[in-house]
C-alpha cells in the first residue's frame, strides 16, 4: 500500500472513530437526559401527592371543626336556632373542599393511598350525618340536649380517628418518609 492510500485509509478510520466516539456520546447523553427527565417528574409527582395529602388533612380538620362547634352549641343551655343554623351552614360549606381533597387523592395515588382517603370519607361522611340528625332533631324540638343523638355523635367522632391515621400512615409511606 502505498503512502497515499494508506492516509485515505487512516483518515477514514479516523473519521469513523471520531463519529462512533460522537455517537456513544450522544447516546449518553440522551441516556442521562432521559434519567433526568425520569427524577424530575417523579419529584412533581411527589410534590402533588403532597400536597394533595396535606389537603385531604386539613379539609377532614375543617370538617371535625366546625361539626365539633356546632356539637357545642347544642350541648350549651341558652344558644340559640339562628347559632345552630350558621355552625351548621359553616359544616356543610366544609364538605366540599374535603370531598374534592379526597378525589384529588384518588387521582394521585398510590392505590393504598387511596383507599385510605375514601375510607376517611366514608368516617367523614357517618360523622357528617350524624351531626345533620342531631342538627335536625334539635330544631325540631328546640333544644339540643339530646343524649341519644349526641351519642351517635360521638361515636361518629370515635369511629373517624382510626381511618385518619390509616390515612396519614399510608400517605407517610408513599412520600417515603417512614423509616
Amino acid at each position: 500500500m502505498d503512502s497515499g492510500t494508506a492516509a485515505v485509509v487512516g483518515a477514514a478510520i479516523g473519521m469513523l472513530g471520531g463519529a462512533g466516539g460522537g455517537w456513544l456520546t450522544l447516546a449518553g447523553q440522551a441516556r442521562q437526559q432521559e434519567r433526568q427527565q425520569r427524577i424530575d417528574q417523579q419529584h412533581r409527582l411527589e410534590d402533588v401527592r403532597r400536597e394533595a395529602y396535606s389537603a385531604c388533612i386539613s379539609a377532614s380538620k375543617q370538617v371535625s371543626a366546625r361539626w365539633w362547634r356546632l356539637a357545642a352549641r347544642l350541648r350549651t343551655t341558652g344558644t340559640t336556632v339562628d347559632q345552630w343554623e350558621a355552625d351548621a351552614a359553616e359544616a356543610h360549606a366544609t364538605w366540599a373542599p374535603f370531598s374534592a381533597a379526597v378525589a384529588a387523592v384518588a387521582v394521585v395515588g398510590p392505590g393504598p393511598v387511596a383507599e385510605a382517603a375514601e375510607a376517611l370519607r366514608r368516617a367523614m361522611y357517618a360523622l357528617d350525618q350524624a351531626g345533620v340528625a342531631w342538627h335536625e332533631a334539635a330544631r325540631e324540638t328546640g333544644h339540643g340536649r339530646l343524649a341519644d343523638l349526641d351519642a351517635r355523635y360521638m361515636e361518629a367522632v370515635a369511629a373517624k380517628r382510626e381511618p385518619g391515621r390509616v390515612f396519614q400512615r399510608m400517605a407517610r409511606e408513599a412520600l417515603g418518609a417512614e423509616s
